[in-house]
């Protein structure tokens, strides 16, 4: 038996996002799931009252103050800093406003929500905010810098934040989330975002097509086709009374990280 928790998720429109909040209403947590755009919630707002799902569904763009300051109408047990998105394209060249619009979701946003959310909680001396990093948190890939960095940035702050309210309080916890591949489709949309301006003055304009055919072999192969496995992790992370730092899967690509990093990688 677990007990039931208040989780506010975000990015919760599609995706890993979308399939924690379903999975954690059907163990019959009060979820409240937020998403990007007033679209996305009205399409999840249909998607539960065709499957007698309840959770509270509101738009919530981690990168806007007014919606953050949403987060305030609510007593929160737990906080999954869900909402990403990623830029691609070689950091030779990639406009630094894509690279900063990556920070803006996946760093400062995340980190401004939690700062909110902690407020309560540290006064109640009980909760727990998870972020969602990556795998890629750990081990880069050509074209990805940008994702990359944002991520490797998120680890680092959380895993501090973490060890510093350990010096608190044991109460109020912060763990990573680090998902591997999954085919929900997001790794297909960062990829495709270069050739919106990788044109004829690229340095790699001459290998695009060897870059696509690349790209596209290295995540067939690699992309998970159900999230059933991070999302049971998820699950996991936020029920425990005690989360340890990292969740990660699928186990085999955990595995192969862990061994590119102790090989130099």
């Amino acid at each position: 038996m677990h007990n039931q928790k208040t989780i506010l998720i975000t990015g919760a429109g599609s995706g890993i996002g979308r399939d924690s909040a379903i999975a954690l209403a059907k163990r019959e947590h009060r979820v409240i799931a937020t998403t990007h755009s007033q679209q996305s919630a009205k399409e999840l707002t249909d998607y539960l009252h065709s499957h007698n799902l309840e959770m509270t569904v509101f738009k919530l763009d981690v990168t806007n103050s007014s919606d953050r300051n949403k987060i305030l109408n609510y007593d929160i047990d737990v906080l999954l800093n869900n909402a990403g998105q990623g830029e691609s394209g070689s950091l030779a060249e990639i406009p630094i406003d894509n690279i900063r619009s990556d920070f803006e979701t996946n760093v400062f946003g995340p980190f401004e929500l939690s700062q909110l959310a902690l407020r309560k909680m540290i006064k109640n001396d009980n909760g727990t905010v998870l972020f969602v990093s990556s795998l890629a948190g750990r081990v880069t890939m050509p074209f990805l810098g940008s994702y990359s960095m944002t991520k490797f940035a998120l680890s680092s702050g959380a895993e501090a934040l973490r060890r510093e309210l350990k010096l608190t309080t044991d109460n109020v916890h912060i763990a990573l989330i680090e998902p591997g591949g999954y085919a929900t489709g997001f790794n297909q949309k960062n990829i495709a975002k270069k050739y919106k301006w990788m044109h004829k003055n690229s340095y790699f304009y001459p290998i695009t097509d060897q870059i696509k055919s690349s790209e596209e072999k290295y995540f067939n192969r690699l992309e998970s086709r159900s999230t059933r496995s991070i999302v049971k992790k998820i699950v996991k992370a936020c029920e425990s009374k005690n989360p340890k730092l990292r969740y990660s899967a699928p186990t085999w690509q955990c595995v192969g990280v862990q061994l590119m990093r102790m090989f130099g990688r």
